[in-house]
């Protein structure tokens, strides 16, 4: 991607448990979850390298012109739900968007496109568990591990909120509704018309 270098450095807010220390790459969220605590950040849109790919390359015209690299801003919050007769769900809200510059599909110039993800998760102790929960399920069921990559979650429901047919709403130059190859267009009206030549067939007198 040719987006220019420059250090990638996590931005968060510690909304609650200003102490404590995450790494969220490898968060615990059965514990971020049993403190009810919420974060919020930005990150680089190099920092998720497949949502990049996506993206059209920004170009080295539009980092002179000052053009702020595309960021995700995102927001988790962990939260342990009651359950009557059983142990509290462990659950994980989460929210990104980022205004993502893809190709339009119509007028194939650059279009910077709105993308955001809304997810809550609920995490269940194994894949027996969630397979059999899944069809009943309104939220979405994770298995819960030890570790879990909070980027590769924001990138991935990124990813699927993300249009599959890019497009401007309106595009900013006009578009060709059909191409016509000129040159083509000549040829044919020189050929000649087997068509006409029957009729004349028809005319001469037998």
């Amino acid at each position: 991607m040719g987006f220019g270098l420059s250090l990638d450095i996590p931005q968060f807010s510690y909304t609650e448990g200003m102490d404590k220390k995450f790494d969220l790459n490898r968060l615990n969220v059965k514990a971020f979850a049993r403190e009810g605590l919420s974060l919020q950040g930005q990150q680089r849109l190099t920092h998720f390298a497949r949502l990049a790919e996506m993206a059209v390359k920004v170009t080295e015209a539009s980092v002179k012109d000052g053009a702020e690299p595309a960021q995700v801003t995102w927001s988790i919050e962990g939260e342990l739900v009651p359950v009557s007769g059983g142990d509290p769900q462990t659950w994980l809200h989460l929210q990104a968007n980022i205004d993502l510059p893809m190709q339009c599909q119509r007028c194939l110039g650059a279009a910077k496109l709105g993308v955001s993800a809304h997810a809550s998760f609920r995490f269940v102790a194994d894949e027996a568990t969630a397979a059999a929960e899944d069809d009943e399920s309104e939220e979405d069921l994770l298995v819960l591990t030890p570790e879990l990559n909070i980027f590769e979650l924001i990138e991935d429901e990124l990813i699927m909120s993300a249009p599959l047919v890019p497009m401007h709403e309106t595009c900013p130059t006009e578009v060709p509704m059909s191409a016509v190859d000129e040159a083509f267009e000549e040829a044919l009206e020189a050929r000649p018309n087997p068509f006409a030549a029957l009729a004349q067939l028809k005319k001469k007198p037998t």
